[in-house]
């Protein structure tokens, strides 16, 4: 199993829209960068992500599981092969762990929310998971 991180801007797709669309997911979609699009053909079902919102808050505040592997996004064509992924809701953070407080922990100094958090999907090692789980007060 493999950890990510998945950004949305509360106002586009909450954490509580996410909770809302229930045990059968929903796609995850907007997804138009080529290196985001690759992580989310290397996700697998059962693979779990934080989820992030971006932009408004910039905090992680809870977390995700894919329930459908990566397949092609209807809304595109060949010419443009954008990849969807569903996912559902597992849990909310405890404590929502913010950017600030990613930046400030050492330990994350690597992780690609700090060090390139530009990137709407990116990849967790099981340290960093662990980590801010920790941050986070999340026990899941």
């Amino acid at each position: 199993m493999r950890h990510w991180l998945l950004k949305s801007e509360p106002s586009s797709w909450s954490w509580e829209d996410q909770v809302k669309a229930g045990a059968k997911g929903t796609p995850w979609n907007g997804v138009h960068n080529h290196t985001a699009k690759l992580n989310m053909m290397a996700m697998k079902k059962g693979d779990t992500a934080f989820f992030y919102h971006s932009n408004e808050g910039k905090a992680i505040v809870g977390t995700v599981e894919v329930v459908r592997e990566a397949y092609p996004d209807p809304d595109n064509g060949p010419k443009d092969p954008w990849v969807l992924v569903d996912v559902k809701a597992l849990a909310p953070f405890p404590n929502p762990v913010t950017l600030a407080d990613a930046k400030a922990e050492p330990r994350l100094a690597k992780m690609s929310l700090v060090a390139s958090f530009r990137l709407s999907v990116q990849p967790v090692t099981d340290e960093e998971w662990k980590i801010v789980c920790g941050m986070g007060g999340y026990r899941g």
